[in-house]
């Protein structure tokens, strides 16, 4: 395959050679994806990779021709990190968009590595709930500490506070004329993300001051872009289509449960 740039004559080859090859696509937690790059990043320099999970599927007898009746449940492997839980389930998605992947190396060279076979999304197994729990509550007091510093400004004598020439009729005379000089409302800042880990936190402490919040409230508090907002909600959260919450996102119960002890202690 080639792919013209402009008026150019510079072409990419993509090696298709491995494209009937089957790869899972699995949505994992933050603290997972950064597990397996911490394990990955401290064997680089040897020639053996590590196994950092593995992968049991349960099948149903009575059920064999029922692709719902496979059950897979994921392993961690490697050092154990904090509180974080060594079991997980990966929940199968039946129908998704066809989809295949592909891999880049620095010198340019573009692979297809094979298509999309399940699409999973991980999520803590049951016994390893409370664990769960335990790492969102340390979590959430790690980020309620506050770092601050103060720094010593070694020219005391405020000379960079104080007017240049020419700046003086920038000045308004008068109260009055600043009571009717409006600020012009500019373009609308895009907002960038924060990371995921972090903004989970500031969520966790939301919905410790009130139950229920609208997604424009949460945008409002979070200054996070709306779209990326809707991700994060959707895994902790429900969202209320009647009664007198209409509206609104609530915690789902097992987080509700960590809120409440963190507000307990």
């Amino acid at each position: 395959m080639e792919e013209d740039h402009g008026n150019s004559n510079s072409s990419i080859t993509v090696d298709t050679t491995k494209w009937d090859r089957s790869v899972w696509l699995m949505k994992c937690p933050l603290v997972v994806s950064k597990s397996w790059q911490s394990q990955a990043a401290a064997s680089s320099s040897s020639s053996d990779s590590p196994q950092v999970a593995k992968v049991i599927v349960s099948v149903d007898p009575l059920r064999s021709d029922d692709s719902s009746a496979l059950q897979f449940t994921m392993e961690m492997g490697g050092n154990d990190v904090g509180n974080m839980p060594k079991s997980y389930s990966l929940n199968m998605f039946q129908d998704f968009v066809p989809m295949c992947v592909l891999s880049e190396t620095g010198q340019g060279r573009v692979t297809m590595e094979g298509k999309v076979e399940h699409k999973f999304d991980m999520t803590p197994h049951t016994r390893n709930m409370e664990e769960y729990r335990k790492m969102c509550r340390e979590r959430t007091n790690k980020s309620m500490i506050k770092n601050r510093q103060i720094q010593v400004i070694d020219n005391d004598r405020g000379v960079n506070m104080r007017p240049m020439p020419g700046m003086i009729g920038m000045i308004a005379s008068s109260s009055k004329d600043k009571k009717k000089a409006v600020p012009v409302k500019g373009p609308e800042v895009k907002r960038t993300r924060r990371d995921r880990g972090e903004l989970e936190d500031i969520m966790f402490k939301l919905f410790e001051r009130q139950p229920n919040w609208t997604l424009k409230q949460l945008v409002q508090e979070t200054d996070q872009p709306a779209q990326f907002l809707k991700e994060i909600l959707n895994e902790l959260c429900v969202y209320n289509k009647r009664g007198t919450n209409q509206g609104t996102y609530e915690l789902k119960p097992e987080y509700k449960k960590s809120v409440e002890d963190t507000g307990a202690e």
